[in-house]
């Protein structure tokens, strides 16, 4: 995959109908989603328990852009291989999983997928200095990892405007996921980020017989991204 900047939009599908993944995925996509991203989350590391590597392979051959697989889990390691089996491009862990992000990292990159580090609201951006060089991504969690539909926590503006500041010009994507709308969107946009999840802001009001909604909610988060980054330019 060739490195942009250009606006993405990744909708979680944890706020898809749980029925009818294939489907749902066909829809965002068909609908201009650029990614699709995966919550993976354990029960333990964070109070959720959402889909195993059996679930990411079934969800494979639906999703013709870019899966992005996000594991909320610890311990981590053991389990990077099975994602990366089932078919995730990009494979995503915390920093607070683990002792040891950059072995993390470094196992990840030995798969062949793409890394990435995410950080939850109360780390630093600082905590991932001396991973970036083995990084894809940075992931800034804004909201506490667990369940959709939380507030946007505005520290991750900050923390954003720092993390880009940190990367320069190296080929390193910027993802926010948590509390992300047309009205949160344009901060985090401003500050660096290119890479927009979205749960509920995407398939709110929407279904797999009523997808146009979908689009419409995707537009509107990617138009008030991308007016935000023209005026800080």
């Amino acid at each position: 995959m060739s490195f942009d900047r250009s606006i993405k939009i990744a909708p979680s599908i944890l706020s898809a109908d749980f029925a009818d993944f294939g489907r749902e995925i066909r829809a965002i996509e068909a609908q201009g989603a650029d990614w699709v991203h995966v919550d993976v989350m354990d029960g333990h590391f964070v109070p959720n328990l959402t889909f195993g590597p059996p679930a990411v392979k079934a969800f494979r051959p639906h999703v013709k852009t870019f899966m992005d697989v996000h594991l909320m889990i610890a311990p981590v390691d053991p389990y990077i291989d099975a994602y990366a089996e089932a078919g995730a491009d990009m494979i995503t862990a915390h920093v607070e999983a683990g002792p040891h992000i950059h072995r993390t990292l470094q196992a990840i990159k030995a798969t062949g997928k793409m890394a990435g580090v995410s950080l939850n609201p109360g780390t630093p951006a600082e905590a991932i200095a001396d991973v970036l060089d083995l990084c894809d991504m940075v992931l800034v969690m804004t909201v506490n990892p667990g369940f959709g539909g939380q507030k946007f926590i505005h520290s991750g503006v900050e923390k954003t405007r720092k993390i880009r500041q940190m990367i320069g010009d190296r080929p390193i994507h910027i993802q926010i996921d948590g509390g992300v709308t047309p009205e949160t969107a344009p901060l985090v946009a401003a500050a660096g980020a290119d890479v927009l999840v979205a749960g509920s802001a995407v398939f709110k009001g929407g279904s797999v017989g009523n997808p146009d909604v979908y689009g419409k909610n995707m537009r509107a988060i990617r138009a008030a991204a991308e007016g935000a980054r023209k005026d800080a330019a």
